[in-house]
């Protein structure tokens, strides 16, 4: 069974993105996600207080589980590592689609999966120290923090997903069609478009074909 893993840490964000990116992937794979485990929790809790704990119960030997990257099983090494390992020792595949690594139960696996963790954890402390120390920069300096004025918050929702808009295009959907899938009216969609219009432009370009 193929299990699809998807979360966020706010429902002010969507899993959207997520859900795109592996689909895109078993595509790729000629395969097809059998059950989709989908939250909103924040990655520092721990596993048995999350959809992900329930479903290291259920999932079995052989079955193969694909996320996004390894950041969204776990915010610290201790706990991707404690679930990788459940995983290996249970022969689960693990795939991740950024990253691109299958972690199973070998020692190329087990190795990798420790050193990747262990770079995730570090570069998480060093990208939340160097934005700490820009943002005391800035205050020192006497910048306004924050969002931009004028920008809407609405269309904030639609930043990074500017690829997703373009499969979606390439598909010959509408922009009702569009804006539902990503949870936004009509509105917000033409607002961000505006904005990037190189979109725009792809769209014509794909409607001439």
């Amino acid at each position: 069974m193929v299990y699809g893993y998807v979360r966020v840490s706010t429902d002010k964000q969507t899993t959207e993105n997520q859900r795109f990116e592996i689909e895109k992937f078993t595509k790729s794979r000629n395969m097809r996600i059998d059950r989709w485990v989908d939250e909103t929790i924040s990655g520092t809790k721990v596993i048995t207080d999350r959809q992900l704990g329930k479903l290291l119960k259920q999932i079995r030997k052989g079955d193969i589980l694909i996320t996004t990257e390894l950041s969204r099983l776990g915010r610290n090494l201790m706990q991707v590592m404690s679930f990788l390992h459940q995983c290996m020792e249970r022969d689960i595949i693990v795939f991740t689609v950024k990253e691109g690594y299958e972690l199973g139960n070998n020692i190329n696996s087990k190795i990798l999966a420790f050193a990747f963790s262990l770079s995730a954890e570090i570069e998480r402390n060093l990208i939340s120290q160097r934005t700490k120390e820009a943002l005391a920069r800035k205050k020192v300096q006497g910048a306004k923090l924050g969002r931009p004025k004028g920008e809407r918050p609405e269309t904030c929702k639609l930043k990074g997903k500017e690829e997703m808009i373009l499969q979606y295009i390439k598909e010959h959907k509408t922009k009702v069609y569009i804006s539902k899938k990503l949870g936004v009216n009509r509105q917000t969609l033409r607002e961000f478009l505006k904005t990037h219009p190189e979109i725009p432009r792809k769209w014509k370009r794909i409607q001439k074909d």
